[in-house]
């Protein structure tokens, strides 16, 4: 009988361990990627995926659910079960500059989801048609400001990052650049090749650049990157205070245990920092920077209140 009670409570003692172990259950993890497939964030997270899957020893299965510049995704992981079992790849677009440039927001970017890691960031790059007599930042500044009101850059749409950082080098310098909105960057770049617009912030021109299609000026991020390393940072093109990064993260619904985001965070923070993942990354000019769950928010919080001001400063207005 001694013993019998002694096993009984021993298993008593052990089910809060096992239940914390088990919280995520047995069933698949679902990634959801607010955009659609075949894109830099969306090779993000099949590679992210596959070895977080491999660290959790679990299966986490990707799915694409685009629309409304990222919203309709972000919005379906805020309103899931929160069981740490349907997270979110999130980017600046979705988190930090949405709130000002949409009038109305289906989800609370902080109010709404859990932070559990940034991953990754991902500089632009200022880029020229080749005809632009410009081989610098100061000497495309210098041109933009002898043509006042002729000179046009492009973006992959209003409110979204590459628009922005055009406005913020704007804001910086006085170039005075005239924003051309397109739907998505493949026919910005098509343009900027073609020369109906002179001045692009992109991150998928990486081919016209190598090809002599387009010529690259400076990045929009502090350090150079492994696939296009003749390119300048901001700092070397001499302004060390232009910085435009788009940025992925790794978020749950807002109630989910702290256990799971904890396992998820740590797990993360295991695969984003492994080599092999760095340099399959680099190809798509993507960064790994982990910064952890408190943290992260920050972060978030410090990124919002900066495009808050570029919005305003530029007097974008909210759709």
């Amino acid at each position: 009988m001694k013993v019998t009670r002694r096993l009984a409570a021993l298993g008593l003692a052990m089910l809060p361990m096992f239940v914390q172990a088990q919280s995520m259950g047995d069933q698949p993890v679902r990634l959801v990627v607010p955009y659609p497939a075949g894109g830099a964030v969306d090779f993000l997270a099949r590679s992210f995926a596959q070895r977080l899957g491999e660290e959790l020893k679990k299966t986490v299965l990707v799915e694409n659910r685009a629309g409304a510049g990222g919203l309709i995704g972000s919005d379906y992981v805020a309103k899931a079960a929160p069981n740490g079992l349907t997270l979110l790849l999130g980017t600046n677009s979705t988190h930090a500059i949405a709130p000002y440039v949409y009038k109305k927001m289906p989800y609370d970017p902080v109010a709404d989801f859990a932070p559990i890691a940034l991953l990754a960031v991902s500089p632009f790059v200022v880029v020229v048609n080749p005809q632009v007599p410009a081989r610098t930042l100061s000497e495309l500044v210098t041109l933009a400001k002898s043509r006042p009101g002729e000179m046009t850059f492009g973006s992959s749409g209003t409110g979204t990052t590459p628009h922005l950082a055009g406005e913020l080098f704007n804001t910086l310098t006085g170039a005075g650049l005239r924003h051309v909105p397109y739907k998505g960057s493949a026919p910005m770049v098509t343009d900027l090749v073609g020369g109906q617009i002179q001045v692009g912030f992109d991150n998928s021109a990486v081919a016209q650049i190598k090809a002599g299609k387009l010529r690259a000026l400076a990045l929009t991020g502090p350090t150079r990157m492994p696939h296009l390393p003749d390119v300048p940072s901001s700092a070397e093109a001499g302004m060390p205070g232009y910085e435009a990064l788009g940025w992925f993260g790794l978020y749950a619904p807002k109630a989910t245990p702290a256990a799971d985001l904890n396992r998820l965070a740590q797990a993360s923070r295991v695969v984003m920092q492994e080599a092999a993942m760095g340099e399959k990354l680099g190809g798509y000019g993507i960064q790994p920077r982990v910064i952890m769950r408190a943290d992260f928010n920050t972060f978030l919080l410090a990124d919002q209140a900066k495009w808050a001001k570029v919005v305003k400063d530029a007097g974008v207005q909210p759709e």
